[in-house]
């Protein structure tokens, strides 16, 4: 029924598992006082809360880990575990979270292990549809064609042809993006945990469907991306401060005492609530939020993007490697989001007198329809043809060009950034943009997802980084004079 679903062999449904001192019971998932007994229930039976805080814990499993290490729980008259009497954790017992200071550390990645029983094809198979293929529906294209059953194509490359280049900025641009964009390796380890993840929580929420979006699928991901996981647990909107924290508290316990390949799971308490962790087996860092559905309309709308234009992925890559070497690279921190500055590149490219990019939204409304039924939204816009732009700029004339239309160009003060409209339009005087240093507006809902830029050094401090850049570039067509180009590629062999 929905992209990212289970994979073949596993019911869709998973039937109501009880384990030793567990009860994991049916929710109903539209009623929020239901929710609030799921809890009541949940901490009743398994007693996670006071086992925690006590440390009756079972030592987590040894090395390797695989997708079927559980941690198992003691009873409380058992010996005491090693973790008795221990200091309590930092983030144990704590109600607040300040997200600017909350950084996610994590340890050296361990060798990835693929456990055996959820094999790739199957996995491929199933994936994204929510059904058998032969029950997916047949979505017509624009020019009316209907495409071929199955999902795969979505572990296909986005675009496999590359632009040429023939000057040595582009060149490095090129090596760059070859040397860093995801693999569909690093995709397929990514979607494995995903599966077992939904495994996992529609044992406590049996209809849910968990999706993996962002860069990861957006294509404009790269190898050392986090992952991006959205849980749909009904179609109405939910309230992100009550019951999308409410529910992401119980999947975080039920991590913590439960999963031994979950890795210090923590609850973010941002306007958006997320719940951050590191799969051990895959050596993959992920946020999960509940219910926020934009996420998976955006993913698809720049996958499109990514691939109707064969300068658009490489371009995007060395911005978000240049912004996150000069420290303007973190929402968390004041500054751009990854979101924010793939928007702003999509929109300078419609901007150009010569077009790079058209509006996806206004060309093809039916695609990407706001109100869009969530599995259909990855079928819809698959066929959308190639964009023959009459612009034949280069990578290195576009970065250039780029960096100066932000350090010179662009009105900050009056206007907003549409990636929706392809243009630059006037700022109203809704609350999203007032008296905001940089105004990029969501295509879908239309929220400024620039907000996190809310101190006036910060600004000052992304203005200069671009206008740094645009100088340097301009005077030497050398992106090591912006960027640790060799290095950065050296990491990656």
């Amino acid at each position: 029924m929905f992209p990212n679903s289970p994979s073949v062999g596993r019911s869709p449904h998973p039937s109501i598992q009880r384990h030793s001192g567990e009860l994991l019971s049916k929710v109903p998932l539209a009623v929020p006082p239901e929710l609030l007994h799921a809890h009541l229930t949940y901490q009743k039976n398994a007693n996670l809360s006071r086992m925690l805080m006590s440390g009756n814990v079972l030592t987590m499993p040894s090395q390797p880990w695989s997708y079927g290490n559980r941690t198992p729980l003691v009873s409380p008259g058992s010996s005491p575990s090693q973790f008795q009497n221990r200091k309590r954790r930092s983030d144990e017992g704590i109600d607040q979270y300040d997200l600017k200071r909350q950084r996610f550390q994590s340890p050296p990645q361990p060798p990835s292990i693929f456990h055996q029983s959820v094999p790739f094809s199957d996995d491929l198979y199933y994936s994204f549809s929510g059904m058998p293929l032969r029950q997916a529906p047949q979505i017509p294209d624009v020019n009316g064609r209907v495409p071929s059953s199955g999902d795969s194509w979505l572990f296909e490359e986005v675009e496999t042809t590359l632009p040429v280049a023939n000057d040595k900025l582009s060149q490095q641009i090129l090596d760059l993006f070859q040397a860093c964009q995801q693999q569909i390796s690093d995709l397929k380890k990514k979607d494995i945990c995903r599966a077992e993840l939904q495994r996992e929580i529609q044992q406590i929420f049996p209809q849910s469907r968990l999706y993996l979006v962002g860069s990861s699928l957006n294509g404009f991901g790269t190898r050392s991306s986090d992952a991006d996981l959205c849980l749909v647990i009904k179609d109405e909107p939910m309230n992100q401060k009550t019951e999308a924290r409410h529910i992401l508290s119980l999947l975080q316990k039920h991590f913590y005492t439960r999963l031994g390949y979950i890795e210090r799971p923590q609850l973010i308490r941002a306007k958006v609530p997320i719940v951050k962790f590191r799969d051990k087996v895959s050596g993959v860092e992920f946020d999960l939020n509940v219910n926020n559905v934009v996420g998976i309309r955006n993913t698809f709308l720049l996958r499109s993007y990514a691939r109707v234009e064969n300068r658009v992925r490489p371009l995007v890559l060395v911005v978000k490697r240049w912004a996150g070497h000069h420290g303007i690279n973190d929402a968390s921190r004041g500054t751009l989001s990854s979101y924010s500055l793939v928007l702003m590149v999509l929109h300078y490219l419609q901007t150009l007198p010569e077009p790079v990019l058209p509006s996806l939204q206004k060309n093809y409304p039916e695609c990407f329809n706001p109100a869009m039924q969530l599995h259909l939204v990855h079928l819809a816009p698959r066929n959308i043809p190639l964009y023959a732009s009459k612009n034949e700029s280069s990578l290195g004339d576009l970065l250039v060009g780029f960096l100066k239309y932000f350090a010179i160009e662009f009105d900050w003060k009056n206007k907003m950034i549409s990636v929706r409209e392809g243009k630059a339009m006037h700022r109203t005087d809704g609350i999203e943009w007032r008296n905001k240093y940089i105004c990029v507006e969501e295509p879908f809902d239309r929220t400024n997802t620039a907000r996190a830029v809310h101190e006036k050094p910060k600004f000052d401090m992304i203005q200069e980084e671009f206008m740094k850049a645009w100088v340097r570039l301009r005077d030497n067509r050398d992106l090591n004079s912006v960027l640790p180009l060799q290095r950065i590629i050296g990491k990656q062999k």
